[in-house]
């Protein structure tokens, strides 16, 4: 499976931006996936995650209320909508597909990532 993100971009705090991630072939529907992201001179971390039905969604409290994460299976899609965006969300943000049906925030739960797409809120 590889994995496209995109969608990121330079806004302005309080901005909204959406990301898709596109798998390149049709990933297992038992398969859950997530949205993580890494800034400069920091660790990569769980954003949001959304298991394999998309009934389910985890998100870091940085981003709870904010963010939403949604997926279609049948185009092979997952999405990340953001909102009120702030300098702090600043980062490149990679897409992964889970090892299991079931949402994990650990890095070790996801075998497939996507390249990253750069997100850049200013002040």
């Amino acid at each position: 499976v590889q994995l496209q993100a995109s969608g990121g971009g330079l806004v302005q705090a309080g901005g909204s931006l959406r990301l898709s991630c596109e798998a390149s072939r049709r990933t297992s529907t038992n398969n859950a996936m997530g949205w993580f992201r890494q800034a400069p001179g920091k660790e990569r971390e769980f954003v949001a995650g959304i298991d394999w039905r998309g009934g389910s969604t985890a998100y870091a409290d940085s981003v709870k209320g904010r963010f939403t994460i949604s997926r279609d299976s049948a185009k092979n899609r997952m999405y990340l909508q953001m909102n009120s965006l702030e300098p702090e969300d600043t980062a490149v943000y990679y897409c992964a597909v889970a090892r299991s049906s079931s949402i994990t925030r650990s890095l070790s739960g996801y075998n497939y990532w996507g390249q990253g797409t750069l997100v850049t809120v200013s002040s």
